[in-house]
């Protein structure tokens, strides 16, 4: 039987953060104070592709801080393939917790398609 979910990203699981990272090639997240441009947050900060200032995840209230002046100090494409690469991360980690098996197929809109046979380890 099929299910088609849909899921709203929040940022609590620092194994994903680093996980999604990973699969995106970039640099390991930091954990700590990080500054940002007028102010300075604490949690996993992750350095996005040509972004001035890295985001900073906390993941105790699942919020995002992070200052790219509107686009102009980074482009919110590299932060949403941050989010789609931590939901999925997030999503593999919690299946295989419980014993599913995951497959991962990319969709020619960007999408990642991810199908998960309960019972199934892998």
């Amino acid at each position: 039987m099929s299910h088609i979910v849909q899921i709203q990203t929040e940022v609590r699981d620092p194994v994903a953060i680093q996980a999604a990272c990973g699969r995106l090639k970039w640099p390991e997240p930091v954990f700590g104070e990080t500054k940002l441009f007028t102010s300075s947050a604490v949690g996993w900060a992750v350095q996005l592709p040509e972004w001035r200032y890295p985001v900073v995840c906390d993941v105790v209230t699942a919020k995002i801080a992070f200052d790219n002046f509107g686009g102009r100090w980074g482009e919110q494409r590299h932060l949403d393939r941050f989010l789609q690469g931590y939901a999925v991360e997030k999503a593999r980690i919690e299946a295989r917790r419980r014993g599913h098996t995951v497959t991962e197929q990319a969709l020619a809109d960007g999408s990642i398609k991810l199908t998960i046979q309960v019972g199934g380890a892998a």
